[in-house]
C-alpha cells in the first residue's frame, strides 16, 4: 500500500494561493528530513506547526497522517501540528505525513456526497502528502512524485 497528494494550482493564482501551497510542501519536506530513528514521532507536528505558524496558516487537525503495514490507515497516528504525542522511530516503520493548512480557521466539513472535505470557513486549503519509510540513516520517500 501507498498513499500520496500534491495541491496544484490551477489558473493563474494570487500570492496567497501560491504561498499556502508552497507553504504546505516545504513543511511536508522539511518534517520528512527530520525523520530519524530515535528521534520522536512528534517532530512532525512540531516541524509542521512551525512553517505554518510563521506563514499565518492554521493547521487541520481533523485528518491526520497515518502508519501503512499489514493495512492501509494503521498505527502510528501522525499529528501535524504541535504536540508530544506518538512512539519512537524506529528503522522500518512506514507511515505518511500529509498536513493540510488552511487560510482560515482549522474547521472542516464534509460535503453531502459524504467524501469532499472543505473548510468550514469556505477559504482555502493545501495538503501535501508522502509515504516514508525510516531507515538507519535518511528517511526514504516511497511515494511517486517529488
Amino acid at each position: 500500500f501507498g498513499d500520496c497528494c500534491t495541491t496544484e494550482v490551477i489558473g493563474k493564482g494570487d500570492e496567497v494561493t501560491y504561498s499556502l501551497r508552497d507553504v504546505t510542501k516545504n513543511s511536508t519536506l522539511d518534517a520528512i528530513s527530520q525523520c530519524r530513528a530515535g528521534i520522536p514521532l512528534s517532530v512532525v507536528g512540531q516541524t509542521i506547526s512551525k512553517h505554518a505558524e510563521a506563514a499565518g496558516f492554521s493547521i487541520c487537525k481533523e485528518f491526520i497522517g497515518h502508519g501503512i503495514g499489514q493495512y492501509f490507515h494503521g498505527l502510528p497516528e501522525v499529528y501535524h501540528y504541535y504536540n508530544n504525542m506518538g512512539p519512537i522511530l524506529r528503522p522500518g516503520m512506514v507511515f505518511t505525513i500529509e498536513p493540510i493548512l488552511m487560510e482560515g480557521k482549522d474547521a472542516m466539513r464534509i460535503l453531502s456526497d459524504g467524501w469532499t472535505a472543505v473548510a468550514a470557513d469556505s477559504k482555502r486549503a493545501a495538503q501535501f502528502e508522502h509515504t516514508i519509510v525510516i531507515t538507519d540513516g535518511e528517511p526514504e520517500i516511497l511515494s511517486p512524485h517529488r
